[in-house]
C-alpha cells in the first residue's frame, strides 16, 4: 500500500482499515531506512497515526503544519511525495532529517531546536487574519519541548490572542531523556482524567437556537461544565489561559484522532489537543529504550545494537573526568538540559544524584540556575551542545559574565556534527563567546587535554568556556606531549628545526591541532621548516607567542573548526593590525560565513576546510 501513496490526496481516499495497514508499512519502512542511515527513530515511530490523521483532515497545500523540533517529520515527508527520497536521509545532497522549506512547500517552516512551533504558528495565524485568508494553522509540540520557556511565552500570548489556531500536544512523556519537572507532573494528571475528552459543539449550537431559553441555558451549561472540569482536572491551566482543551486522545487510534481534529476546526479560538503517544511505537526494542533510540547511528534491527562498535568520545571523557574531580571536590555540581546521556553525565547522576540537576529543555534556565549556585559558593559545570548554547547567550552575558561568576560552560558538539545539518552544526560558539568580556575560552587538542582543561577551569574560579567536538580524537595523530596548563599560554607541539630560512608557523586550536600536524608533515615534504602552535586559549590569547611566530615565519597558517568570522583567524589578524606588522603571508582554514548543510563530517570537512 505504501507504494501507492504519493501525496496527501492518496491518504484521504483510504478507509480506516487501509490507514491502519499504511501505518504498519510506514513503521517498517522507517525502521529499515534508519537502521541503515541512522536518524531519529523513536519519535517518528510514535507519530505515525497522528501524521496520517493530520493529512486526512487538513489540506497541506494551504493549511500550515509546524512541527516543533522537526525530527519527527519522516512520516510527513513520506506522505508528501518524498517516500523514495527518504532513502537518502541525512546523506550529502540527500533529504534532510528536519523540515526544510527549500525541500517542499509542505514544509512551511524550518525547525531544528525545540519550543519554537507555537510562536511560529501564531505568527502565521495572525498573518492569515491580517491578509483576510482562510486556512488552518497547526503547531505540533512534544511535552518535552513544552518545558522550554519560549513555548510557555507563546502559549500565554496565543491564549490571550483569541486567534483561531490549533496546538497539538504530543505527549509521550519523553524529550531525549525522560521528562521531569512540574509540567510533567501536571500532564500526568491530565493523562489519567479521561472523563473530560469531548466538547459538544453541535449540541451547543442546537440549544442556542431554542427561542427564549437557548442562550441562558448554554451559559448555565458552560458554567456547570467548567466547574465539573475544575473538579475533574485541578488547575485547568490551558483553559484558564484561553485555550479550548480537547483530550486526552489515544494517539495511535486514527479514527479518534480524525474525529477530534475535525472537532477542533469548528472552534474559532485557540484549541489545544492533548494526544497520548508512545515513543518507539511498533518496535519493541525502541519502546523499551526510547532515549537510546531518540537519535541513533546505523543499527541491527533484530538486536538494536549499533553496527559500528562505539568507541570512547569527548563526552564520555568529560563525564568520567568530572566524576573523578567531584569525588574530591564536594562543591562540584552538574546541570543538564535534558541531555544527560548525550553529554556524558549518566555516571555522574548515579554517583552523585544529590548534585545532579536535570532541568528539562530549558537552556536559559540552566545557565542562570548555575549563576545562582555559583554566587553562593557552588561550582556548577554545565555541558550543553554548541547549537543549543545559542539559546542561552543572554544568560551567559547578563547572569554569569557581568558578575564574573565561576561557572564552567562545557560546549559539546562544537564544530561540525554532520548529518543533522544547519540547525545543529556547532560552528558559531567561538565567534559569539569571544565577544563576551570576562570569559576564558579553551579548546582541547585531544582527550588528555580536555581532562587537563576541565580540572584547570574548575580551579580557576572564573567563568570558563571549554568547547570540544562530537566523537573521538584524531586517529591519525597521537600527541605524546602535554604541557601544564597556564592561563592564556600556548603549547608548542612541534618546533622549528632552526636550520631552514623558509619557515611556516601553523597556529591551531582544538580539533584543528591534529589537522595542523598532518599539514606540517606535507609541508615538510616540500622542504618547509614548520612549527605547530596549539593556542589552547582563544581568550585570553597568547599575544607574545603569536607575535614572535609571525616575526620568525615567512608564512602563517591558522586552523580552527569554527566560522571564519571572529574566531582564531580574526584574533590573529587583529594582532597583526594592532602590532602594525607588515608583509604577512597569512592563510586561514575555517568554515565560511554560511550555514553548512547536512552530510558526513568527513565529506563536509573535505568540502569546506
Amino acid at each position: 500500500m505504501l507504494e501507492e501513496i504519493n501525496s496527501p490526496e492518496d491518504v484521504k481516499k483510504l478507509n480506516d482499515q487501509e490507514k491502519k495497514q499504511l501505518a504498519e508499512e510506514i513503521r517498517k519502512y522507517i525502521l529499515e531506512i534508519v537502521s541503515e542511515n541512522g536518524g531519529h527513530l523513536a519519535s517518528n515511530l510514535g507519530v505515525v497515526e497522528l501524521t496520517i490523521a493530520l493529512h486526512t483532515v487538513f489540506d497541506v497545500s494551504k493549511d500550515k503544519i509546524i512541527w516543533d523540533v522537526g525530527h519527527q517529520t519522516y512520516v510527513h515527508k513520506i506522505l508528501t511525495g518524498r517516500r523514495e527520497a527518504l532513502k537518502t536521509l541525512r546523506k550529502l545532497n540527500g533529504i534532510a532529517g528536519f523540515p526544510k522549506t527549500r525541500e517542499s512547500e509542505t514544509d512551511c517552516f524550518n525547525t531544528g531546536h525545540s519550543s519554537t512551533s507555537i510562536s511560529a504558528a501564531l505568527g502565521m495565524a495572525r498573518a492569515r487574519d491580517l491578509k483576510g485568508e482562510d486556512h488552518s494553522v497547526i503547531a505540533v509540540i512534544g511535552d518535552g519541548a513544552l518545558t522550554g520557556g519560549m513555548a510557555l511565552e507563546a502559549l500565554n500570548d496565543t491564549g490571550f490572542s483569541k486567534c483561531k489556531m490549533t496546538v497539538i500536544l504530543n505527549d509521550n512523556e519523553m524529550s531525549i531523556s525522560p521528562n521531569i519537572g512540574g509540567l510533567n507532573k501536571f500532564l500526568s494528571k491530565l493523562r489519567t482524567k479521561k472523563l473530560y475528552t469531548k466538547s459538544n459543539i453541535s449540541a451547543k449550537k442546537i440549544i442556542w437556537k431554542i427561542p427564549g431559553i437557548g442562550k441562558p441555558t448554554v451559559k448555565i451549561i458552560q458554567r456547570v461544565k467548567r466547574s465539573i472540569k475544575q473538579l475533574i482536572i485541578p488547575k485547568m491551566f490551558f483553559e484558564d489561559i484561553g485555550f479550548t482543551y480537547l483530550g486526552p486522545v489515544d494517539g495511535h487510534n486514527i479514527t479518534e484522532l480524525e474525529n477530534i481534529l475535525r472537532l477542533s476546526k469548528q472552534v474559532e479560538t485557540p484549541v489545544l489537543i492533548h494526544v497520548l503517544t508512545k515513543k518507539g511505537k511498533g518496535y519493541e526494542i525502541a519502546e523499551s529504550s526510547p532515549d537510546k533510540f531518540h537519535a541513533t547511528g546505523p543499527f541491527n534491527i533484530s538486536t538494536g545494537e549499533p553496527k559500528k562498535e562505539k568507541t570512547s568520545d569527548y563526552s564520555k571523557i568529560f563525564g568520567d573526568k568530572l566524576v573523578e574531580l567531584a569525588e574530591v571536590n564536594k562543591n562540584i555540581v552538574a546541570i543538564t538540559a535534558s541531555m544527560k546521556d548525550g553529554t556524558g553525565l549518566s555516571k555522574f547522576q548515579k554517583m552523585f544524584p544529590e548534585r545532579f540537576f536535570d532541568i528539562g529543555i530549558a537552556e536559559q534556565h540552566a545557565v542562570t540556575l548555575a549563576a545562582g549556585m555559583a554566587k553562593e559558593g557552588i561550582t556548577p559545570v554545565v555541558p550543553i551542545y554548541s547549537s543549543f548554547y545559542q539559546r542561552a547567550y543572554d544568560q551567559v552575558i547578563h547572569d554569569i559574565a557581568i558578575q564574573n561568576l565561576p561557572v564552567v560552560l562545557c560546549v559539546d558538539r562544537a564544530g561540525l556534527v554532520g548529518a543533522d545539518g544547519e540547525t545543529h552544526q556547532g560552528l558559531l560558539d567561538m565567534a559569539f563567546f569571544r565577544l563576551v568580556p570576562n570569559l576564558t575560552i579553551m579548546a582541547p587538542k585531544d582527550f588528555k587535554e580536555l581532562e587537563d582543561m576541565l580540572e584547570f577551569a574548575i580551579n580557576l574560579k572564573k567563568p570558563v568556556v571549554i568547547r570540544y567536538p562530537r566523537g573521538g580524537e584524531s586517529n591519525e595523530v597521537k600527541f605524546e606531549k602535554h604541557e601544564k596548563m597556564q592561563l592564556g599560554k600556548v603549547e608548542f607541539v612541534k618546533n622549528f628545526n632552526e636550520k631552514s630560512v623558509d619557515k611556516v608557523s601553523i597556529i591551531a586550536i582544538g580539533k584543528a591541532v591534529a589537522k595542523g600536524m598532518k599539514l606540517a608533515e606535507n609541508l615538510e615534504k616540500e622542504g618547509k621548516d614548520v612549527q605547530v602552535i596549539n593556542t589552547r586559549f582563544l581568550k585570553p590569547i597568547d599575544r607574545n607567542a603569536i607575535v614572535e611566530a609571525i616575526k620568525q615565519s615567512q608564512k602563517i597558517i591558522t586552523m580552527e573548526d569554527g566560522t571564519i568570522i571572529n574566531g582564531l583567524a580574526t584574533a590573529v589578524k587583529e594582532i597583526i593590525a594592532e602590532e602594525k606588522l607588515t608583509n604577512i603571508d597569512l592563510e586561514t582554514h575555517a568554515y565560511p560565513d554560511k550555514f553548512i548543510e547536512h552530510g558526513s563530517v568527513e565529506e563536509l570537512e573535505k568540502m569546506y576546510w
